[in-house]
């Protein structure tokens, strides 16, 4: 798949909004990437997991992992592309965990994907519970990197469909603030 046609797909199902955003990293963005909109068809949805499963073939994967909610589809449908295991981590005391019976041994072959990384933070937190089990991860991956290339984890391979540069501001410089216009938290019913 080619940039203009995942971009289009973003498009299409109304993925790409536009607005005031409180985004999970706590920086605010006058565009959000709302990939549940895109990820809500199946068959899309498949598409999407198996470019990403392509791109990613060449690492020795034996269970993917993504942290809940966003990466939960992605995990499942590069997974399914990839013939391996898909499994989660969500908050669990407003830490990143396994939950739900979900276990990983030592020295297993893990790849972490997301739906969107800003700063990463939520697959750092997601890296750390797999090395913490002694398990190996051995990648990262995304359906939308909006970190301007500056996401790193610690030298993994970092692999996307789709590079955006959507400008986040710190909530004390946003211009959005500035003008005086409220702001949402995708994916929550919280705003201001």
């Amino acid at each position: 798949m080619e940039r203009q046609e995942i971009l289009q797909l973003f498009k299409n199902t109304g993925a790409l909004l536009q607005g005031h955003f409180l985004l999970t990293s706590g920086k605010h963005s006058a565009q959000y990437m709302q990939c549940a909109q895109v990820l809500q068809y199946p068959d899309i949805a498949g598409r999407l997991g198996a470019e990403l499963a392509r791109k990613l073939s060449q690492l020795q994967i034996e269970t993917v992992i993504g942290p809940a909610m966003g990466g939960i589809i992605v995990a499942h449908e590069v997974a399914r592309a990839l013939g391996v295991r898909s499994i989660f981590a969500e908050r669990q005391a407003g830490k990143m965990a396994l939950r739900r019976g979900f276990k990983l041994a030592a020295g297993e072959k893990v790849l972490v994907v997301e739906d969107v990384v800003t700063t990463g933070g939520s697959v750092k937190e997601v890296l750390d519970i797999v090395r913490e089990v002694g398990a190996v991860p051995v990648g990262v991956g995304s359906i939308v990197d909006r970190s301007g290339g500056q996401a790193d984890f610690d030298g993994l391979p970092f692999y996307s469909l789709l590079q955006v540069d959507i400008e986040a501001y710190e909530p004390e410089n946003c211009p959005l603030c500035a003008q005086g216009l409220p702001w949402e938290k995708p994916g929550s019913r919280e705003s201001k």
